[in-house]
């Protein structure tokens, strides 16, 4: 009897996983067909006389070791892809922390402290238009180290946009809220807690999103020049000065996977938190 409930469930397993396989065909057909296009073109590009850049079926056969086999380890720098991004991923997780907590706090601050905006707003202003590349030989002057470094990096990059959407989602906290919270007289951490907060999440929210896309941008150019340390934007670094074009190009690759990975992880820890009504 036990064997007959088994076999009869299978199918209704088999049924449900097809079902959903057919609803979500109409949406993984678009990509794939643009992806399959994209390298088709890249391929006939390749092909015609005096091309340099090589062809996804060369980069496939140039780096198909790499891809095989990503988490070999021979000690040094000279480690496997999957070893390469969890390094680069480990800095981006400290310094993204590190951004988020100073962020979200200074942004608070700001967002109810109309002197400390005016104040400081200038300043955020002027340093968060500097490109990552530029911060990358101050910190090294400051801190004499490429690991605190490619972390000062990051986390300057990725404080921007925190800082300044928790400010402008402080800000925007409706009036009939603060009303309410002078009816009930709300203590501060009362008005913080059941407040602001929930009213300003949505744009914290936007900002870390924009952030944790920043911040692995930034860490792929802090590694670039910094040589000796494990990661991914050395890794590129150095197959550029081994002349190694497909190894560069699988590298981009896994960067834009990963990076994608983040922005959806982000997506859905935001429709996990938020609710419905602040989506």
């Amino acid at each position: 009897m036990t064997v007959a409930q088994k076999r009869a469930a299978s199918p209704k397993f088999d049924n449900s996983f097809l079902s959903s396989l057919q609803k979500q065909f109409p949406n993984l057909v678009p990509p794939v067909i643009a992806i399959l296009i994209f390298l088709a073109i890249w391929q006939l590009f390749s092909w015609t006389p005096g091309a340099t850049l090589p062809g996804p079926i060369q980069v496939i056969q140039d780096t198909w070791i790499l891809i095989l086999y990503p988490f070999y380890d021979k000690g040094g720098t000279d480690k496997g892809l999957f070893w390469q991004i969890l390094a680069s991923l480990q800095r981006v997780a400290i310094s993204y922390t590190l951004a988020a907590i100073v962020g979200i706090g200074l942004g608070v601050l700001i967002g109810v402290n109309q002197t400390m905006s005016k104040a400081l707003d200038p300043l955020f202003q002027l340093l968060r238009t500097v490109p990552p590349l530029a911060w990358v030989p101050i910190s090294l002057a400051a801190l004499r180290q490429n690991e605190p470094a490619a972390l000062f990096v990051i986390f300057i990059t990725a404080i921007w946009p925190i800082l300044i959407n928790t400010a402008v989602g402080v800000t925007q906290i409706p009036q009939d809220y603060n009303n309410v919270a002078k009816v009930l007289q709300l203590n501060r951490k009362e008005y913080f807690i059941n407040i602001l907060i929930p009213s300003a999440l949505p744009y914290i929210f936007t900002g870390l999103r924009i952030a944790i896309g920043l911040a692995w941008l930034a860490i792929i150019a802090a590694e670039i020049v910094m040589s000796g340390i494990v990661g991914i934007g050395f890794f590129i670094w150095d197959a550029y000065q081994n002349n190694n074009v497909s190894e560069v190009i699988l590298a981009l690759v896994y960067i834009g996977i990963v990076g994608l990975i983040l922005d959806k992880l982000m997506a859905a820890l935001q429709n996990w938190i938020l609710p419905t009504e602040q989506k």
